[in-house]
């Protein structure tokens, strides 16, 4: 049934006026409903929810500034504009429709083809025309501030480098400083610290410069710009990292603080280049959410007791083991924040140093001039320190002289590549650290995962299917003593419910907000001391973990979702072997 229809059937227009309104419509090329609304005979509200109930569609109304950018760019501009329609929200790969016309069947077929060329599905809301012209500004202004500085910048390449775009050094130094490729790099900081992304990437093309922001540790193509700012926008971040901007052929390592939004925030930036040019990686390090509280991590129960049992003692090291990007660094800090008082002098040695905290003595290591964790750390020792940070224990050298500082009388903290805690020990080992020094200097060997937090406004309870189910139970059984006496009585709940991703405003429609770790912690004991000594094997040393109690990084994860923290998709993404 078409709009007219439903006006006539509910008695507000008669035949006559109904086609003398669709003749005027089509005459003057719009919509039945805009000719309706300006010649004023029903209102908006009236209108929308009239179709609402006769096409069987929700009415959804929205605000602009509830639509996140990453959002909105699922479906191109000319296509929303053309067809009316706008995404409004996304939950995984489901996105949320929002159109003026949903029983136009131009506008369902283009809305198809989106889809498959896209790869998600969709779901149709009813969006008034108010509500899509709204959301349809939003588009400009988001993209606008960008579009204004490209445009620009455009400009002053084209004038200063010529049609063809030849670099001359002297006119590329001089657009890097000038208003427009300045603007152009502040818009791009400014939208990663906003949206909360952890790495900025700036790669080349074929054909043009593709900007990526890495959030909740997954990448975003966020805008593609014109091959031509190449060059300029690179020289940009080398100038204000310190780098030379005449060196292309080798990496480049730097950093630069900028206030964001009245806080200041580093950024850490590494060069590489590439058959297509430099691409550039820019961490950010936003002190407010880089520095955390043990609470805030994830630790909990017997593992935070653990790890401020550890530190309680005068001596011993502590090892954080994970894969890059895996949060130890942020774990370390988050001790030494505890560790920091006026009587400790805390000194670390870091590659690169990413927080700068007031109170500890931070260096960080250059390998181009000899100066690498080794040789820091035996400066270090004649610092007088009570506590020492190593970023990395990469080789021999490195792992004797920590295990030296932790026998002589330091808190040392470090991290190592292994997979999970158990494998720490052998792999110390690996590295020619005697057996017999292991046991007297190691306190505990944290491992852990990132996973991505629920939002708390919007996670929704579900029942878990029987796979789901028989999953959770098989895990809470094998769960130590402590952690199955806590979780055995929520999974055998009559109505037992797991939480869901949705989506809202507060996280940007995608369900999560923030990451949690994932944590196993091996401590050392009696039992332990003797297995090292006699057969170190990961086997051996992981049957004495489960003696002492140690929960494994998927039964933390799954007391993480039975308390509602995060699903069972990301805890068995995060865990698998």
């Amino acid at each position: 049934m078409d709009v007219l229809q439903l006006l006539i059937q509910k008695g507000i227009l008669d035949q006559a006026k109904a086609k003398e309104l669709a003749s005027s419509a089509a005459a003057s090329g719009v919509s039945i409903e805009e000719a309706l609304l300006s010649q004023k005979l029903v209102d908006e509200e009236t209108l929308f929810s009239l179709k609402s109930e006769a096409l069987k569609v929700p009415l959804k109304k929205i605000a602009a500034e509830e639509i996140p950018l990453r959002v909105l760019e699922l479906i191109p501009e000319d296509s929303a504009k053309y067809y009316r329609m706008i995404p409004l929200g996304q939950q995984n790969k489901t996105l949320e429709i929002g159109m003026v016309s949903p029983e136009d069947a131009a506008a369902k077929d283009a809305l198809k083809f989106l889809a498959r060329q896209g790869n998600f599905t969709y779901t149709v809301s009813l969006i008034s025309l108010s509500t899509f012209e709204a959301l349809l500004r939003q588009y400009r202004n988001l993209k606008g501030e960008m579009t204004e500085a490209l445009e620009a910048l455009q400009k002053e390449v084209h004038d200063k480098l010529g049609e063809e775009g030849e670099v001359k050094s002297r006119a590329l130094s001089r657009i890097v400083e000038e208003a427009p490729i300045t603007k152009m790099v502040a818009v791009i900081l400014r939208t990663a610290v906003e949206g909360g992304a952890s790495d900025i990437h700036v790669e080349p093309t074929k054909d043009q410069v593709r900007v990526r922001f890495r959030f909740l540790g997954e990448l975003h193509a966020s805008l593609f710009l014109p091959k031509k700012v190449q060059e300029a926008i690179l020289s940009r971040v080398k100038i204000l990292s310190n780098m030379r901007i005449d060196e292309t052929r080798v990496p480049q390592d730097g950093r630069f603080s900028a206030p964001i939004e009245g806080v200041n925030i580093d950024f850490r930036v590494s060069t590489f280049p590439t058959a297509l040019g430099e691409k550039v990686a820019i961490r950010v390090l936003d002190p407010s959410k880089g520095l955390k509280k043990f609470e805030d991590l994830g630790l909990s129960g017997s593992n935070l007791a653990k790890v401020k049992a550890a530190i309680k003692k005068p001596y011993g090291l502590v090892l954080s083991t994970g894969p890059t990007g895996s949060g130890k660094t942020t774990t370390l800090y988050a001790i030494l924040q505890i560790l920091n008082q006026e009587g400790v002098n805390i000194v670390s040695i870091e590659d690169p140093v990413e927080y700068l905290v007031e109170g500890i003595n931070q260096s960080q290591v250059r390998p181009e001039i000899g100066y690498d964790f080794a040789s820091g750390l035996r400066q270090i020792l004649r610092q007088d320190p009570n506590v020492i940070m190593v970023g990395e224990v990469r080789d021999k050298e490195t792992a004797s002289l920590v295990i030296h500082a932790a026998l002589t009388g330091h808190i040392v903290l470090s991290t190592l590549h292994t997979n999970n805690a158990t494998g720490v020990i052998p792999r110390l080992i690996d590295m020619g650290i005697d057996r017999y020094l292991i046991p007297s200097t190691l306190s505990i060997a944290v491992a852990q995962r990132l996973i991505r937090k629920l939002c708390d406004e919007c996670k929704e309870k579900e029942k878990p299917t029987k796979a789901v189910f028989e999953m959770l139970k098989k895990e809470v059984e094998a769960l130590p003593l402590d952690a199955k006496k806590y979780a055995e009585p929520l999974i055998l709940q009559k109505d037992f419910q797991i939480f869901a991703a949705r989506g809202c405003k507060s996280c940007g429609s995608n369900g999560f907000k923030d990451r949690v770790a994932l944590f196993e912690i091996l401590s050392m004991t009696d039992e332990l001391e003797r297995i090292v000594l006699q057969d170190p094997s990961e086997k051996k040393i992981f049957d004495e973990a489960k003696r002492q109690g140690m929960t494994t990084l998927r039964q933390d994860g799954i007391l993480k979702v039975l308390d509602g923290i995060t699903t069972v998709e990301e805890v068995v993404r995060a865990t698998e072997e």
